[in-house]
């Protein structure tokens, strides 16, 4: 051993100046270096330019329990498309299913009830018995979400159930007259869309709404800002209005109308807030749209196009560079590099005969799932690329 050794803070000067591989092949040098290479100070700079690595844009990590070289490790299979598919769960009839993560739990909705799955922590399997069903609603469940103390569902009953996740307790919202086609919960605040026409704004303290919004259109989606003080709608678009308006909810006034040359019929079905001022949308007219809301409503920052003109039902982020898409036909799920125009990889988890919308997908560091009409499908990037040790 060297009697004099290099500061730390020299050595990750250094080392910032590699890449991927070069770090790879330097941890097989000796033991010393392989325990200071695979720091996840070391791979921090780098995991931010890959996919999907759980290092947001503004640099939180989302999976700090994982090693950031093992995270660099499976991105390189997001980008690639390297993966193996499952079917974990299959039914006979066909639904309109919704999907949440949370950590090693995933909660499916099937017809009038949503089924808590358990998943193994090593392989991301899914246990075929679930471990809790949430029930109570007469027809279907339309959407739901999860906070950390609740499951919200929203069914064509025009109920909104709230289910508290630990004790059972169950308080349901009664106000819209037609099915819940979505809904949002942020820190106590509740906003549903319906068919109905109208959105509404709920509190956990009430089973009344504390305020009725009239729409000119069905609503489709809905999102919360991270700042809770304004939401988004989306609407089916079939009037000659504009789908897209924010909200603020202390006032429930209009503030903004987002874009201005939306086709008839072009409704917003799926909405995200990456930051309080990024949105993404997606919906019948086959784009991916990034809104800033810094700058003009009129216009969207960036879009990608579904290029085989299907509509797309369902998106999620990584938070930095990856888009997940789900599009009507087939089953085919699409991943985006933001830095990209066109798709990055594409997968047809359904066959011709037996087409079908892929409804929800969500995905975790190294598992992507996608509901669709009559399956759960899975899809497993966590195998180890040959060029990193």
């Amino acid at each position: 051993r060297p009697r004099h050794r290099l500061p730390e803070d020299v050595l990750y000067q250094i080392l910032s100046y590699l890449d991927y591989r070069s770090l790879s092949r330097l941890s097989q040098v000796c033991k010393t270096i392989y325990h200071f290479v695979n720091r996840d100070a070391v791979w921090k700079k780098i995991a931010k330019d890959f996919l999907n690595t759980g290092i947001t844009r503004n640099g939180t990590d989302i999976y700090h329990h994982i090693p950031l070289k093992e995270r660099v490790k499976i991105a390189q299979n997001w980008c690639d498309g390297v993966c193996n598919r499952a079917v974990p769960l299959k039914w006979k009839t066909k639904l309109l299913p919704w999907v949440q993560l949370d950590r090693d739990m995933l909660f499916l909705s099937q017809a009038a009830v949503i089924g808590g799955y358990s998943l193994c922590q090593d392989s991301g399997r899914l246990h075929r018995n679930p471990f809790e069903i949430y029930s109570g609603h007469k027809g279907d469940v339309c959407r739901f979400v999860l906070t950390d103390a609740h499951l919200i569902s929203g069914g064509s009953d025009g109920k909104i159930l709230v289910h508290h996740r630990r004790r059972g307790v169950m308080l349901e919202l009664s106000g819209h007259n037609q099915e819940v086609n979505c809904l949002d919960s942020k820190d106590g605040l509740i906003i549903s869309g319906s068919r109905d026409r109208t959105a509404r704004i709920w509190t956990l303290t009430s089973s009344c709404p504390r305020d009725t919004i009239a729409m000119q259109d069905r609503v489709w989606s809905v999102a919360i800002s991270p700042t809770l003080s304004s939401f988004v709608t989306g609407t089916a678009c079939c009037e000659n209005f504009s789908p897209l308006s924010i909200w603020d909810v202390e006032r429930s006034e209009c503030v903004c109308i987002l874009g201005s040359q939306f086709r008839r019929g072009a409704g917003v079905l799926d909405m995200v807030f990456e930051s309080p001022f990024q949105l993404f949308t997606c919906g019948y007219d086959t784009f991916i749209r990034l809104w800033d809301l810094r700058l003009s409503p009129r216009k969207c920052a960036m879009e990608w196009e579904e290029p085989h003109d299907s509509a797309l039902y369902c998106i999620q982020t990584d938070g930095n560079h990856m888009i997940a898409s789900g599009s009507s036909y087939y089953g085919v799920v699409r991943l985006w590099d933001k830095r990209q125009t066109r798709c990055l990889q594409f997968f047809q988890l359904s066959s011709q005969p037996a087409s079908s919308p892929v409804y929800c997908l969500r995905f975790s560091s190294s598992h992507l799932y996608a509901a669709l009409a009559t399956a759960l499908h899975s899809l497993d990037f966590s195998q180890n690329p040959i060029y990193i040790r």
